[in-house]
């Protein structure tokens, strides 16, 4: 097997990890990391050779991307204070605990490679988090949270490890120029993301086809995360910023091809990306089983230290945060996702999962030093780097699915269905208030208008079916019943009219694009 049908079956194990995962109520993340096993240890399966330092600038830009698309940045700044706690100060302070411990235990590491070590393995996975707690149907404000660190964690952590590596390489560190290395890296992410945010909301106005503004969409990311990289910024930051701007401004109510084939597209890329890069967390098991040969007893027994440290002091750092978070928010009021229980502090514990970039960095330490002597203690960083990545993955991703089920804690349905048609409602009169304002200005005749007023209703109809119930309790049943029927006799023949359309796909003559472009436009129909 070569390295091209090695890639294919990783794309096709991540198409199919979503099903299986779905019917065994595992994360799809997870399996692919599984799969990335058992594929390390076949011997006919080659070595992953990609490099180190290609592995971030790939995957991370469409990974955050897709997911910032999910979230807003009301969201983000309703959260600042739980993300801040998480996503920065955990982060530090999961840094500092690792690197004493690993000095400590570890013969002859120096500190600046033990904060190196501490750096790499001390952010959560994004990608882990947000696939896993989507799956699990956790409680808005904790996947809230869980998004909000995975995706600002990162940040911390790469500055962090930079800073300790080039303590290491050089063999010099000041205090003072790696804090003004901090706030240098996060000023120049937010202006380049700034930039570029507002470049591509300007282009994708001028962009009038679907299929360009949703190509460019896809290039915007990697094109902040290398300019910032650049320009000495971070990448990750960069790639945040641009994203949330995108997201916030550039949206079109009335456009809805775009928006459509957006949904699909960003999904197909965050399943395909997402699957191959678990995939090669395990398969980079080769790695990290080179490292130990013949001191197996003595690295795992410092990995198995190394994790739990990392597992414990998550723990030990929520519940105080959690505790404080919740004081702020009685005194304040303030409209702010926080655990609400001790259950949902323990799903958060055990949700910190690491993945991409833990694996990036690790496999990005240098092999040398300014001076031309080997990085120190290089091989053993790496192996306890993957143990941390394959605990806390493979274990942790395995069972909290039973965890959260043990634990009870799920979504509020409720509240989300009562959302659901408090936004039907407000579609539904919006609707019924452009048509007075039209009436106001244009004659229509008294059918006409009763119809578009029957169409309006049934606007908040298709979005929660649950309006028609409470209008059947108001009296209005038989509009209901008409409604349904009109519905499902229009969806009759829209289904007629697709299917003479595709079969018109077919004759002699007809051009395919065209017989598209038909298809396409009944598509939006059906969904309107």
């Amino acid at each position: 097997m070569d390295q091209l049908a090695l890639l294919f079956v990783l794309l096709l194990g991540a198409v199919l990890s979503v099903p299986v995962g779905d019917r065994l109520g595992l994360p799809a993340p997870v399996l692919m990391t599984l799969l990335g096993i058992v594929l390390a240890l076949l011997d006919f399966v080659p070595n992953v050779q990609v490099p180190p330092d290609l592995i971030l600038p790939l995957v991370l830009p469409p990974l955050l991307y897709a997911a910032v698309r999910r979230t807003s940045w009301r969201q983000f700044t309703a959260n600042k204070r739980p993300i801040f706690l998480l996503a920065v100060a955990l982060v530090f302070v999961t840094t500092a605990c690792v690197a004493v411990v690993a000095h400590s235990v570890v013969p002859g590491l120096p500190i600046a490679a033990a904060v190196a070590l501490g750096a790499l393995v001390a952010p959560p996975d994004p990608v882990a988090a947000t696939a896993v707690a989507g799956q699990l149907g956790l409680p808005r404000r904790l996947v809230s949270i869980l998004e909000g660190e995975g995706l600002f964690n990162d940040v911390t952590a790469i500055v962090l490890y930079h800073v300790a590596i080039t303590a290491v390489v050089s063999g010099s560190f000041e205090l003072g120029g790696a804090a003004l290395e901090f706030v240098l890296s996060a000023v120049v992410a937010v202006a380049v993301g700034l930039a570029l945010g507002w470049g591509a909301n300007k282009l994708l106005d001028r962009l009038g086809d679907a299929t360009l503004q949703i190509g460019l969409t896809l290039l915007v990311p990697y094109a902040s995360y290398v300019l910032a990289e650049e320009l000495h910024g971070s990448g990750v930051l960069a790639v945040l910023t641009t994203s949330l701007f995108i997201a916030e401004y550039a949206t079109d109510p009335d456009d809805v091809l775009t928006r459509l084939a957006g949904h699909a597209f960003w999904d197909i890329v965050d399943t395909l990306v997402t699957g191959v890069a678990f995939g090669l967390i395990g398969l980079e098991l080769h790695n990290a089983v080179r490292t130990a040969s013949g001191r197996w007893s003595e690295m795992l027994g410092w990995a198995g230290i190394v994790v739990a440290v990392v597992v414990v002091v998550r723990l030990l750092w929520l519940l105080p945060a959690t505790w404080l978070t919740q004081r702020l928010h009685a005194r304040r009021d303030r409209d702010e996702d926080i655990p609400v229980s001790w259950r949902e502090t323990v799903v958060m514990w055990w949700s910190g999962m690491r993945g991409v970039a833990s694996v990036a960095l690790a496999l990005a330490v240098p092999l040398k030093t300014d001076d031309g002597g080997a990085f120190p203690d290089r091989d053993e960083i790496i192996f306890i780097a993957f143990g941390v990545i394959m605990a806390t993955l493979v274990v942790q991703g395995l069972s909290l699915p039973w965890l959260v089920r043990r634990l009870g804690v799920r979504a509020d349905t409720e509240r989300e269905k009562a959302f659901e048609r408090e936004l039907a409602v407000r579609a539904a009169k919006a609707a019924k208030a452009r048509l007075r304002e039209i009436e106001a200005v244009e004659e229509l005749p008294e059918e006409f208008s009763e119809q578009m007023l029957r169409r309006a209703f049934e606007i908040g109809v298709r979005i929660s079916p649950d309006i028609g119930e409470e209008e059947r309790k108001e009296g209005h049943d038989k509009r209901v019943r008409r409604l349904k029927r009109v519905r499902r006799i229009q969806g009759e023949m829209l289904s007629a009219a697709r299917h003479e359309v595709l079969a018109a796909r077919s004759e002699a003559g007809a051009n395919p694009e065209v017989v598209d472009r038909v298809l396409r436009q009944l598509d939006v129909r059906s969904l309107r």
